[in-house]
């Protein structure tokens, strides 16, 4: 198995550290309002890793943080953070936003069928770590307390500083002119530990006074006690590659003396209509508003057409696409599910076209994970099985074999739930069942004009008849 390391800027073999055991951590969302369509994307990008690492046999510890305090809007080192701003603007308590945004983001990621994290872990609840690793990096010289009380990182003290985005330190220095706290002794260090006004609604007791973490110390502590020094695989946007993600190596590498993750692995943004999306431009996707237009899964299979890797332009036209893709597939593993379940078969393998698909399928997953073509694979498997299933012979062992396949490939690995309904225009399963079964009446009464006719039209609309020697089946050919 192939992934592509940001840290390389190259494909490379995937080894875990102690196989069969792969740490995977995953930076969470700030809980401070519902979740949109970027998080979808992210999400879904790393359950399918969770999915196929098991499915590869790896035991998975996925862990992924929830951010409850320390996210300062701007993502800088000054203004307000983020809870505490709509805890204000909801007159609530910042608990309770937090507590209501992280329930609204796991109703999201079920309808999603986004697995559940092995460890979910909140930012409040690891205070304490986070003041000793602080602590800790005082004593090496990495940090420093400023004059107003906060304690920043040197990035000076640290050389490898912008490795994983390839910034030199007048890079680094440059991204910070813009907003920057006055109180650090270079302008691209970074926050660990801010001092608390006396209105501040989030602080805790430090050896510093009265304060609260920075954004960027949770990640290194949770992942650390979670997993380890050096985690596996590190995942998240492409759009916190900097300045999170490469605080958290130089804030872990300082601490601990190894490097912090063997791989980063991060997906490209999402855009709507071409731009970027946000909230100042008023094409800001809350999930809960999408999924009144398009079934979740339909946003999923959407997503999954896409490598994680390349952007991902959102409009209208592009998920009704998507969702007629969807529906398209939807209806031939139904149709392949009702043959196989009205027939008495084994799972056999030793079907050559069947197999050489499968292994095409499992080579475009271990190329850095490339679920389009992955996709474009269970397609022609079950072109095959319209094919025959719509024939005067059918090999039952053969689909029963093909369904347990393409069952493995999208609900396991993929992660794609089919309802119990045909979907397409709208076409119900239970209408044709009785179309079929009016058909079966005339053909007693050897009124085949009006039975040719049922045949007919069900054709047109892309329900091909197959009539066997002890019932009637159907294949939807759309």
């Amino acid at each position: 198995m192939n992934i592509y390391n940001t840290l390389t800027r190259t494909k490379e073999e995937f080894v875990p550290i102690n196989p069969p055991y792969v740490g995977l951590y995953v930076c969470g969302p700030t809980v401070y309002g519902h979740s949109h369509l970027g998080h979808a994307r992210s999400y879904i990008t790393f359950d399918i890793f969770f999915r196929y690492l098991t499915n590869k046999g790896y035991k998975v510890r996925y862990v992924q943080n929830i951010t409850d305090v320390g996210h300062l809007v701007g993502d800088r080192d000054i203004g307000e953070d983020k809870i505490q701003k709509q805890a204000k603007t909801e007159k609530l308590e910042p608990v309770e936003i937090a507590y209501k945004y992280e329930v609204s983001y796991f109703e999201d990621m079920d309808r999603l069928n986004v697995l559940r994290p092995s460890i979910s872990c909140r930012a409040t609840g690891h205070i304490p770590e986070m003041i000793d690793l602080i602590e800790k990096l005082m004593k090496s010289g990495h940090a420093y307390l400023s004059p107003e009380g906060n304690v920043y990182f040197n990035v000076r003290k640290f050389e490898g500083y912008g490795k994983l985005t390839n910034r030199t330190l007048e890079d680094a220095q440059e991204s910070e002119r813009i907003e920057r706290a006055s109180d650090k002794k270079n302008v691209e260090d970074f926050a660990l530990w801010k001092k608390a006004d006396p209105n501040h609604l989030m602080q805790w007791n430090s050896p510093w006074g009265r304060g609260y973490p920075g954004w960027h110390i949770e990640c290194s502590v949770m992942s650390n006690k979670y997993i380890g020094e050096t985690l596996d695989i590190h995942g998240g946007g492409i759009e916190n590659s900097f300045p999170h993600h490469e605080c958290e190596i130089a804030q872990s590498e300082a601490a601990n003396g190894k490097p912090f993750a063997r791989f980063f692995v991060h997906h490209n943004m999402l855009t709507v209509n071409g731009t970027k999306m946000g909230k100042s431009l008023g094409n800001f996707i809350i999930l809960k508003d999408i999924f009144g237009k398009f079934d979740p899964m339909v946003i999923r299979f959407y997503i999954l057409l896409c490598h994680y890797r390349s952007p991902l332009d959102f409009s209208d036209e592009a998920l009704n696409s998507a969702r007629t893709g969807y529906e398209r597939l939807k209806n031939s593993v139904f149709a392949l599910k009702k043959y196989v379940e009205k027939n008495d078969s084994s799972s056999i393998g030793g079907y050559s076209d069947i197999d050489g698909l499968k292994d095409q399928f499992y080579k475009a997953m271990d190329d850095d994970i490339n679920t389009p073509v992955a996709i474009s694979v269970i397609y022609d498997i079950l072109k095959i099985t319209n094919t025959e299933m719509s024939g005067d012979s059918c090999d039952k062992n053969r689909m029963k074999y093909a369904y347990d396949v393409v069952e493995t490939m999208t609900s396991e690995i993929l992660g794609l739930k089919f309802d119990e309904t045909i979907s397409s225009n709208s076409l119900d399963d239970k209408l044709i069942e009785l179309l079929i079964e009016l058909r079966n009446g005339y053909r007693k009464e050897k009124d085949f004009g009006m039975s040719d006719k049922i045949r007919d039209e069900l054709k047109k609309l892309g329900v091909t008849i197959k009539d066997g020697s002890k019932d009637t089946g159907y294949v939807i050919s759309r």
